[in-house]
Order: structure tokens, then C-alpha cells, then sequence
């Protein structure tokens, strides 16, 4: 899709939230430019005046205003950019709100697990546990459908999808398959990457494998 808005989005390579943005952007066709932050160095003066509330990335500018945190911005883009582009968000109001509620459960109670698993010594087994049993329970919401949607990749598998491409990452560090605790959810995974604009999106979890052992190293994590 051609656009002729200015769109520039701070975003960090690994970052799941930043690939959230990246993700709905692709799916909308949107060109943008990107403007990286090194997460192990002080933060950009242009962060730091876009976003001065929470400091963090992502922030999508958008014709020179500033949109925040990964879930708004997605939620953004789809109501920004509607004709001729696919949903990303159900138009029944009881499955818009029930991909929120997943969405809102990835980042309270899945994500602060996922983050124990490669940053914090020590304390792996338990949030091996607290994030398997996270994911089964996710699992559990895709049944047997294609995607968490239907029968198209949508708001909540973009929600969820950079947690996938952290899955590789996860394994590594906490000594565990994924794929046999939740089969479903790996072939869903697997199905989400056929996606072009995903696969040309996301780098490869290997290479954010690389990228997370590179941060800890800097950290001295």
C-alpha cells in the first residue's frame, strides 16, 4: 500500500514490542522508516522527548506525534489505516474484546515469566514453569483454529508472535522444548512464518538468540 505519511518508528532489533509494530505495519503494507536504539546504552534524546512518560520503546511517530506501547500503537495502525488494508482487530465487539483480554494476558503474565527465563540466574525452573503453564493456557485459546482469529493472522498473533520468535531463545536458556510441552502452539508458530510480511519482518530466532546472548554479555547478566 502506498502511503504518503511520515512514519517513523524507534524500535530496538530483538525487542518483542518493537517487532509487534513492525509486524502491523507489514501487514497493512506501510512503508517506514526506523530509528534503532542500542537498549544497553542511554537513551536517544529523540526518545527520551517522544516518549518521556516511560522512556521505552516502541513509540511510532506518525506525521510528527508520538504513539506509545506495542498493543496501542497496533491497535493504532489498524483504526489509522482501514480501506483497502487487511483487519487486524475483529469488528464483533465481543471478539475485539476477547483478543484484548489475550493480548493484555501475554503482557501481565507470559512476558515478566519469558523475561526470568534469559535474564535472571537462578531463578529458571520456576519461571520455566509460570511460563509453560502461561502458554498452555493460550494454547488452549487457539484450539484448533489456523490462527487465534480464524481463518487469518490477526491482532492477537501479532500480540503473541514475537513471544514465538523468542522461543528458540527460551529453549536455549532454560533447557526445555516448547514444541513438546505445546505442539499446537509450535504449528501455529511455523504456520504464522509462511506469512511474508512476517518472515521478511522478524529476524530469524537464531539470530535473536545471538542478539540476546550479545545483551547479556554487555549487561554482565
Amino acid at each position: 500500500m502506498e502511503n504518503s505519511d511520515d512514519l517513523v518508528l524507534l524500535d530496538s532489533p530483538g525487542s518483542p514490542f518493537g517487532m509487534r509494530a513492525r509486524l502491523a505495519l507489514a501487514a497493512k503494507g506501510l512503508k517506514f522508516r526506523t530509528e534503532l536504539e542500542d537498549l544497553t546504552q542511554n537513551k536517544s534524546s529523540l526518545l527520551l522527548e517522544v516518549n518521556p512518560v516511560h522512556k521505552k520503546i516502541p513509540v511510532l511517530i506518525h506525521n510528527g506525534k508520538p504513539i506509545c506501547e506495542s498493543l496501542i500503537i497496533v491497535e493504532y495502525i489498524d483504526e489509522a489505516w482501514k480501506d483497502g488494508c487487511r483487519p487486524l482487530l475483529p469488528s464483533d465487539p465481543y471478539q475485539r474484546a476477547n483478543a484484548k483480554f489475550w493480548a493484555d494476558f501475554i503482557d501481565k503474565k507470559v512476558s515478566p515469566a519469558s523475561d526470568k527465563l534469559w535474564e535472571i540466574e537462578g531463578e529458571q525452573q520456576a519461571a520455566k514453569k509460570e511460563f509453560i503453564e502461561g502458554i498452555k493456557m493460550l494454547e488452549g485459546e487457539l484450539k484448533s483454529k489456523p490462527y487465534f482469529g480464524g481463518e487469518s493472522l490477526s491482532f492477537l498473533d501479532i500480540a503473541f508472535l514475537p513471544c514465538y520468535y523468542w522461543f528458540y531463545a527460551f529453549e536455549n536458556f532454560g533447557k526445555f522444548s516448547i514444541e513438546a510441552e505445546c505442539p499446537k502452539l509450535a504449528a501455529w508458530g511455523k504456520r504464522c512464518m509462511e506469512e511474508e510480511f512476517v518472515h521478511t519482518s522478524l529476524p530469524h530466532p537464531h539470530k535473536i538468540y545471538e542478539l540476546a546472548v550479545e545483551y547479556k554479555n554487555k549487561m554482565g547478566i
